[in-house]
């Protein structure tokens, strides 16, 4: 048995739990969020707590056990406090600035990069080059990280290029003559 799942997920105050039709809908202050349950578990609200419960013994119920129960906490957290990345822009010349629901990059190429924000993100440029991702959706905040940091990541040699904040780029050592 999972670990994690036998934990039940706490409901803080503002936070409606509903399931129905094969799914989770999961409705806070921040926004509503929505999955999809496999048909090995079962969830369970009461006293403000979720909890999930294998249909059966076998492994694969197992498995997914644990994994439902980390998603609707993950759920329940971004509807309540929300989740944000921090990415830093390194290198000469590189900027983005964020304009309604688009985000501008200058990033060493001949052109700029326009990147439409998705909805339920929203991003910061407090400098030029700093973005803060913000929403409630944990995947969705990755996902857009990992597309704004696909335009151009960091090059092991000098190490330019988008990267999380706090992220160490192990640089490799130049070509000796």
């Amino acid at each position: 048995m999972s670990r994690v799942g036998k934990k039940p997920v706490e409901l803080p105050k503002g936070v409606e739990v509903t399931i129905a039709s094969g799914g989770v809908k999961v409705k806070g202050p921040k926004g509503e969020l929505s999955m999809n349950l496999s048909s090995q578990v079962d969830v369970k609200v009461a006293d403000g707590k979720a909890q999930v419960i294998p249909r059966s013994e076998e492994r694969s119920a197992r498995v997914v056990y644990g994994t439902t129960r980390a998603l609707i906490a993950n759920m329940v957290s971004g509807v309540t406090k929300g989740f944000e990345k921090k990415m830093e822009l390194v290198g000469v010349g590189y900027r983005a600035q964020a304009q309604g629901r688009k985000l501008n990059l200058n990033l060493g190429y001949s052109h700029p990069i326009v990147y439409d924000v998705p909805a339920g993100i929203t991003i910061e440029t407090p400098s030029q080059t700093e973005i803060i991702v913000k929403g409630a959706d944990r995947q969705k905040i990755g996902q857009v990280c990992a597309e704004i940091r696909r335009y151009r990541s960091p090059e092991p040699y000098k190490g330019k290029g988008v990267r999380f904040a706090g992220e160490h780029i192990e640089l490799k050592e130049a070509k000796k003559k």
